[in-house]
C-alpha cells in the first residue's frame, strides 16, 4: 500500500514538472525540428539504384537439392563482402569511365541478404542519378564475371554455382535523401522525449518554492495567500485605481479576510511582514495590505522598519523625510512625523534617515514603547521589515509583534533559504502567523471566472458546467468587523483617532 501511494506521488510530481515547464518540452521540439528541417534542405539529394541476385547450383535429387540450399546459403552470404571487396571496385574502375576512384565506388555500394534465402540484393547510392544507374549495371555485370572467375575450380570449365541477375537493374525516380517526412518525424518524436526528460529532472532538481503546498510543509504555516504575478505591477505597484480592480487586489483581499481569520482566539494587532531573502516583493504587499486592511474600514498605521532600504515613502509616493529612525533617538514625537495617505484610514510613519545601527534601535525600549503607544493609536499596525537572512533586524522586529508574514517569492525563492527563515522566527519564539506566496503562477481558470463575474457573465456558460469547488468570495469590497482580529466593532470609537 506504501509502496503504491510512493509510486503515485513520484507520478504526481513527474506530472506537476511537465505542467510547470511545458515550455521547455515545446522548446525542445521546436528546436529538433528545425535543426532536422535545416539539415534536410542543406543535404544533397542522393538516389538509390539497385540490383538483385540469384544463386543456384545443378542438383540431382531431393537430397542433393536440400544439401545444395544450406551449402548456397552459407555461401551466399560471403558473396556481401565481395560486392563491397576492393577487388570488384577496381575491375569496375578500370572498365568503366564514372570518374571515381576504388574507394569512392566501394562507398557508394551496400549489400545484404534476404533471410533464409539464396537472394543477394546490392543497392548503389549517388547523388547524380543517371551515374547511380550506370554503376549497379556495371556492377551487375562485373560481379557475376567475379564470381565464376573465383569459383571455378583449376582445370574446371565452369563454377559448381551459378549466380544470374534476376531484379533490375533500377534506379528510384525520387530521392532515397533526404527524407523530409521521415526526417521531422523522427526529429519530433526525438525533440519530445528529450524535452520530457529536461522538464522532469529540472523539476526534480528545482530548489525553489513553487507553489502553496510547499511552502506550507517548508515553513510549517498556514498558507494565507497566493498573489499571482502582474506585468503591471513593476509600474504600478500600489493596488489603486485600474489596479484595484485586478486579480492581484482581489487576492491581497483574500489575504485580508484569511488574516482576520487566522487566530480569532489571540488577535495579532501588530504584523511584521519579512522575508528570507530581498526582491520577494514583501514592501510592495505590506503596503497593499495597509491599504486593502484600510479600505475595510480600519484605522491603519504603515510602518517603514527597514532601516537600510527603506522604500514605503517611495512607493506611497510621500515626503520621505523624519520618520521611524528620528522617533527612536528622540529627536521627534512619532505624531509629528505619521503622515496621512489619500481618502483611506491610513497613516504611515516612514523609516527617515538611514541610521548606523539599524539592529540595536529596532531592539531598543524606544522601539518597544513606540509600538506600544502605536497600539493605543490605531487598529492595526503592519511593520515592513528587512529580509531575515541577510540581517537581525526582521527577527528583532517580529519578536515585539505579535505575529509575522513570511513572504516568499513563487519560483524564485529556495525551499532552503525559505526553511532557515521559517526557523530563525521559530528559534526566537516570534509568532508566525502564516506564510504568502507572492508573485505566484496564475491559475487560468481563477483568473477567467473573476473577469467574467465583472463581467457578469455566467460561470456555467464559462466553464460548461458548474464550478463547486469554491464558494465565490463576493463582491471585492467587503465591510468587516474586525472581530477576528479583536478591533473595536463600532466604528465610532475609530473617530477618536487622528486622520
Amino acid at each position: 500500500m506504501l509502496r503504491r501511494e510512493a509510486c503515485l506521488m513520484d507520478l504526481q510530481n513527474y506530472l506537476r514538472a511537465l505542467r510547470q515547464r511545458w515550455w521547455v518540452v515545446l522548446a525542445t521540439v521546436m528546436v529538433a525540428l528545425g535543426v532536422a528541417g535545416f539539415v534536410t534542405v542543406r543535404a544533397t539529394p542522393q538516389y538509390g539504384a539497385s540490383v538483385t541476385f540469384f544463386v543456384t547450383s545443378p542438383s540431382q535429387g531431393v537430397s542433393d537439392a536440400y544439401q545444395g540450399g544450406l551449402f548456397l546459403q552459407q555461401r551466399v552470404k560471403s558473396y556481401v563482402d565481395l560486392l563491397t571487396s576492393d577487388r570488384l571496385a577496381q575491375t569496375i574502375v578500370a572498365e568503366e569511365q564514372l570518374g571515381l576512384t576504388a574507394d569512392e565506388v566501394r562507398s557508394r555500394i551496400s549489400a545484404r541478404v534476404e533471410a533464409d534465402t539464396v537472394l543477394l540484393s546490392a543497392t548503389v547510392t549517388d547523388s547524380d542519378q543517371a551515374r547511380a544507374l550506370r554503376l549497379t549495371e556495371a556492377l551487375a555485370a562485373h560481379f557475376v564475371t567475379l564470381v565464376q572467375t573465383i569459383e571455378t575450380p583449376p582445370g574446371a570449365r565452369e563454377a559448381p554455382l551459378k549466380i544470374e541477375v534476376v531484379g533490375g537493374p533500377r534506379v528510384d525516380a525520387e530521392p532515397v535523401s533526404p527524407r523530409p517526412v521521415r526526417n521531422l518525424l523522427l526529429a519530433g518524436i526525438l525533440g519530445l522525449v528529450l524535452g520530457v526528460g529536461l522538464a522532469v529532472l529540472r523539476g526534480l532538481t528545482d530548489t525553489t518554492v513553487r507553489d502553496g503546498d510547499a511552502l506550507q510543509e517548508i515553513t510549517s504555516a498556514p498558507l494565507l495567500g497566493s498573489i499571482p504575478y502582474d506585468g503591471h505591477a513593476r509600474s504600478s505597484p500600489l493596488i489603486v485605481g485600474a489596479a484595484a480592480q485586478s486579480p492581484r487586489a482581489e487576492a491581497m483581499r483574500k489575504l485580508r479576510t484569511n488574516l482576520r481569520f487566522v487566530d480569532a482566539q489571540e488577535p495579532a494587532r501588530v504584523i511584521a511582514v519579512t522575508s528570507a531573502v530581498q526582491a520577494e516583493g514583501k514592501s510592495t504587499l505590506a503596503c497593499n495590505l495597509a491599504i486593502t486592511l484600510a479600505e475595510a474600514g480600519w484605522q491603519v498605521l504603515l510602518v517603514d522598519a527597514d532601516l537600510r532600504r527603506p522604500r514605503v515613502a517611495g512607493y506611497l509616493g510621500i515626503p520621505a523625510g523624519a520618520g521611524l529612525t528620528d522617533v527612536l533617538i528622540g529627536e521627534v514625537p512619532v505624531e509629528d512625523v505619521l503622515q496621512p495617505w489619500g481618502d483611506k484610514s491610513l497613516l504611515v510613519l516612514p523609516g527617515g534617515s538611514v541610521p548606523p545601527n539599524p539592529s540595536e534601535l529596532l531592539g531598543s525600549k524606544a522601539m518597544a514603547d513606540l509600538l506600544l503607544s502605536l497600539r493605543d493609536l490605531t487598529d492595526i499596525v503592519i511593520i515592513d521589515t528587512p529580509p531575515l537572512l541577510a540581517f537581525t533586524d526582521g527577527v528583532v522586529v517580529a519578536v515585539q509583534a505579535d505575529g509575522a508574514l513570511l513572504v516568499s517569492r513563487g519560483g524564485r525563492t529556495p525551499r532552503a533559504q525559505t526553511a532557515a527563515a521559517a526557523r530563525a522566527l521559530h528559534s526566537v519564539s516570534a509568532r508566525l502567523l502564516g506564510c504568502v506566496l507572492n508573485m505566484s503562477k496564475e491559475n487560468k481558470i481563477d483568473v477567467e471566472q473573476y473577469r467574467a463575474y465583472r463581467r457578469g457573465v455566467p460561470v456555467e456558460n464559462l466553464l460548461g458546467r458548474r464550478d463547486d469547488r469554491r464558494d465565490d468570495p463576493g463582491p471585492a469590497r467587503i465591510p468587516l468587523d474586525g472581530a477576528g482580529l479583536g478591533l473595536p466593532a463600532d466604528t465610532e470609537e475609530l473617530s477618536r483617532v487622528p486622520r
